[in-house]
């Protein structure tokens, strides 16, 4: 899939859903609803309208009539649209780039991994497919959730010699964050893979390098 966050559809909105989507590709919109129920059923209705959207998302953080008026318009939208499979709804928990310091800036106590699984378990229960979150939280979140729920993994960072991902240094804003194999390893169901293709010298090697490890993983699976 592509993921198509906010930066790209505010320089260019449903059009670039539209020209991605004729690509062949299924998208994540990954624009991150965060309203009153109201609003954000009115924006969850919408996108789905969009030609190729696979996964949506909104923050769990809206709470859980907002979560539950989102999936509820989802399953309107889908009725009258008539189409094979609707989108898949997701909430995100809480962001890669917040660590324990950061969340207690904005009244979270919590840890990162404790107040991750109860989003989880608010979105599970509003009706929701799925979550965002770290690779460091899907254990718990699987054991939580169960084995359908789907959990979709961002902040995923090319392996340092150490084996390790690179994390926060270099400028990069992302403070939870994992290999893509560790990601795999955990429980992931999809990985989001963004600066490490974009930023690379070779993007093509470095999608590549990535779709390796994730090959690896899999063999020593079965």
């Amino acid at each position: 899939m592509f993921k198509i966050g906010g930066q790209l559809f505010a320089a260019e909105g449903p059009a670039a859903v539209r020209k991605i989507a004729r690509l062949g590709a299924g998208i994540f919109l990954d624009l991150k609803f965060h309203d009153i129920p109201s609003t954000v059923a009115g924006a969850v209705s919408a996108a789905a309208d969009l030609p190729g959207i696979r996964l949506i998302n909104l923050h769990a953080l809206g709470g859980l009539e907002m979560m539950r008026a989102a999936t509820q318009a989802l399953g309107r939208a889908d009725k009258s649209s008539g189409r094979r499979a609707k989108p898949k709804l997701l909430a995100v928990t809480i962001l890669t780039s917040l660590d324990r310091a950061a969340m207690r800036q904005v009244g979270i106590a919590s840890w990162p991994r404790t107040r991750a699984v109860k989003l989880a378990r608010l979105a599970g229960q509003a009706g929701l497919d799925g979550v965002v979150a770290s690779a460091h939280e899907v254990t718990a979140i699987r054991r939580a959730c169960g084995r359908g729920f789907l959990i979709v993994v961002p902040g995923v960072r090319p392996s340092t010699p150490t084996g390790k991902a690179k994390g926060s240094e270099n400028g990069d804003d992302q403070a939870r964050v994992a290999t893509p194999g560790e990601a795999i390893r955990a429980g992931a169901d999809y990985i989001v893979v963004g600066r490490p293709i974009t930023s690379a010298p070779d993007p093509r090697a470095a999608t590549a390098a990535i779709l390796e490890e994730i090959t690896q993983v899999e063999r020593r699976r079965i």
